[in-house]
């Protein structure tokens, strides 16, 4: 794997700024927000100096019960193609339900959302990963993510899901702290034990990011500073193994340039905290062992002005990135001792662990088999389905879920919704005003999206106009206006939708 150094995620808003940024390695890009015939004119001078670009798509939905659809994939494919990519990255997630497969309504949640720890949602992710791994022209690396929610009667920890993962399919893993961070505060879980059970080869890169805590949940914003917890998480990371690239997320509320090359260096002393504890534990461990062998009698006896073992003593000054003292070490003379070593390149099935791991997957990570029964799909589709259907539909949570964390991460997605049509379509917020939100957020109760984010405003302003009391006067001739100019072409004579558009129109034309 190639080395890729601090890098941050390019966003239009601080693309200037992240050109006249010093020491930047390399750059991610959300995949599904470039086009490969039109890239933006600062991606392109940061291709010239030499800078990677890495495509991120958050749209193949992985984790979801259907097969990859091959566009997706054809795209993702294009996308690495043009900018160079080293590899490409997604997520360990579901990002739409129903369809064919469970005979239900389709339903985007416009999110990425956990899948259940279980054998079967495990079985189905490996067929799908070796899915993309085909048909995409360089690797892939798959992204651990942030949850407000968890699945009942899970079989396994997000460790040991993620060894298992990349022990049977050979896919590289992007981990993100704060993502570790999140799940410790919102679920429970142990970041040093999710560590500790990753397979330290598999490490493509690390995405560090901020948020806050609202009711005592955790919100994973990519809109505000990364806090203490997140870095120390990365220490300990960077401790076990030297990460090939980290870089840091900002999606939202973009501070002055300086603050993000301040969050940039807190970024890399937090690598360099790590590799300095390596030092220390490698000479305790050394240390220790020198010890024993000298009980045993194997380390020879120590004679008369022969060194002697300092207890307490820092022997790590000089070491890899300037030791700080402090440690327990020893006069004996040692070998240096090494800073954590670089991940290696990953053999399908075959992993180190780095610390205990109770699972015990079989699989062999050469992509061949019998496949997944789509019996197995089928039952992962319907839970996913009626997870999706609570939270964006309204439905009866499902039997297990938390109900108050159902309804947490349902206002969430609403707000996310809102936030984003205001960003895909910022006129809307123009026309409405204060009452966009609002508006927004009541449509968003009884109507989940059927489409992408373009088409969820099309859909929103079509309802206010049909429906909200917003639309009077000014606002409704320039949101009919807007709609007009972006409903697109016509369905089909004679279909139902043909009635229902004219029903619409002969309505909003009013």
């Amino acid at each position: 794997m190639a080395r890729l150094g601090t890098g941050i995620g390019w966003r239009p808003e601080i693309a200037d700024a992240v050109e006249r940024m010093p020491g930047i390695d390399w750059v991610e890009v959300v995949a599904e927000n470039t086009c490969p015939g039109h890239l933006p004119a600062s991606l392109t001078r940061l291709r010239e100096r030499g800078v990677t670009v890495v495509p991120h798509g958050v749209g193949l939905g992985l984790g979801g019960a259907e097969r990859p659809d091959e566009g997706r994939l054809a795209a993702l494919a294009e996308r690495a193609s043009v900018l160079g990519s080293p590899l490409v990255t997604e997520h360990i997630a579901f990002v739409r339900a129903g369809g064919p497969l469970t005979a239900t309504g389709r339903l985007e949640a416009g999110h990425l959302l956990p899948v259940p720890r279980t054998r079967d949602a495990l079985d189905v992710l490996c067929e799908n990963v070796r899915i993309a791994q085909d048909a995409l022209p360089v690797p892939l690396a798959v992204e651990n993510i942030a949850a407000l929610i968890a699945w009942p009667d899970e079989e396994m920890t997000e460790g040991q899901f993620l060894y298992e993962l990349a022990d049977r399919t050979g896919v590289r893993l992007l981990i993100d702290v704060a993502n570790l961070h999140t799940n410790h505060v919102n679920r429970g879980e142990d970041p040093a034990e999710a560590l500790g059970d990753l397979p330290v080869e598999a490490l493509a890169y690390v995405h560090v990011a901020g948020g806050f805590v609202r009711d005592g949940v955790w919100h994973d914003s990519h809109a505000h500073p990364v806090p203490r917890p997140v870095l120390d998480i990365l220490t300990d990371l960077a401790s076990r193994v030297s990460p090939p690239g980290v870089l840091l997320e900002r999606d939202d509320n973009f501070p002055e340039p300086a603050l993000l090359e301040q969050e940039l260096e807190a970024i890399r002393e937090a690598v360099r905290d790590g590799e300095r504890l390596a030092v220390k534990r490698e000479l305790v461990r050394l240390g220790r062992d020198a010890r024993a062998a000298a009980r045993a009698g194997r380390g020879g006896r120590l004679g008369r002005g022969a060194p002697r073992e300092r207890v307490g003593a820092s022997a790590v000054g000089g070491g890899a990135g300037g030791g700080r003292g402090g440690g327990t070490g020893t006069a004996v003379a040692l070998a240096p001792a090494p800073v954590p070593s670089p991940a290696p390149a990953l053999t399908p099935g075959v992993g180190t662990r780095t610390g205990t791991n109770t699972s015990t997957g079989t699989g062999t990570g050469t992509g061949t088999g019998t496949g997944v029964s789509d019996a197995t799909r089928q039952r992962l589709g319907l839970a996913q389905a009626a997870l999706l259907s609570a939270l964006v539909a309204g439905t009866p949570v499902p039997e297990g879920f938390d109900r108050v964390r159902i309804g947490v991460q349902a206002r969430a997605l609403a707000a996310k919704r809102a936030g984003v049509v205001a960003k895909v379509a910022p006129e809307l917020p123009v026309i409405l005003g204060d009452g966009y939100r609002a508006a927004f957020l009541a449509y968003a109760q009884g109507h989940p999206m059927r489409g992408g984010y373009r088409q969820d405003a099309l859909d929103f302003v079509e309802r206010v106009l049909l429906d909200g009391p917003q639309a009077r006067g000014r606002v409704r001739r320039e949101l009919r206006t807007w709609w007009r100019d972006r409903s697109g072409p016509a369905p089909r004579p004679g279909s139902r939708l043909v009635r229902a558009a004219r029903r619409g129109r002969e309505l909003i034309g009013r």
